[in-house]
């Protein structure tokens, strides 16, 4: 069984940036150390973008904060975690969920069997988007999603969004 670390959209914009919060920042030793403690070629990285007509799109309107338009400094990976996912393939998404990222990782669990480990931010919207979209490509794969290693937008969501994927039979370790 292949174990893969996925780490979700571990950008500035997202720690200390735009939407950054002290929850976000209070995780950054935490995801650094769960990235060192996987071999490079089993991490997979994404990465939230946008353009410049962000606030024109649905999230844009729902959500009427400019963050993650690429090449900002807001878009970029912090740079000590950037440095740690030299060989990881990042998956650049226009909105919550990857579906390339559950392709691809559907494709890969058809010729070995595959065990999940998801963490970053948001976990109330990027994180469970995530993981439900990967258990729902890969309904028997074991997926997981380290609660120490991601923040939500506010304690409560990060809270809710746990106990959601908890009921989509996601393990929750660490909370």
């Amino acid at each position: 069984m292949r174990k893969m670390l996925i780490v979700i959209d571990m950008q500035n914009d997202f720690i200390d940036g735009a939407l950054g919060t002290k929850e976000a920042v209070d995780i950054v030793e935490d995801v650094k150390e769960k990235i060192r403690s996987y071999p490079a070629w089993d991490v997979i990285a994404t990465m939230d973008t946008h353009d410049e007509r962000y606030l024109e799109t649905q999230e844009g309107k729902n959500l009427p904060v400019v963050h993650c338009v690429k090449e900002t400094g807001g878009w970029k990976i912090r740079p000590d975690i950037a440095e740690l996912l030299h060989d990881a393939k990042i998956y650049e998404k226009p909105c919550f969920g990857s579906m390339p990222l559950a392709e691809d990782l559907k494709a890969l669990s058809e010729k070995e069997g595959l065990e999940l480990e998801l963490i970053g931010l948001c976990t109330d919207i990027c994180v469970v988007a995530n993981a439900l979209l990967l258990k729902t490509a890969l309904p028997e794969a074991r997926i997981s999603v380290d609660a120490s290693c991601c923040a939500g937008v506010t304690p409560e969501k990060h809270l809710a969004a746990l106990e959601t994927m908890r009921s989509c039979q996601i393990h929750v370790i660490n909370a």
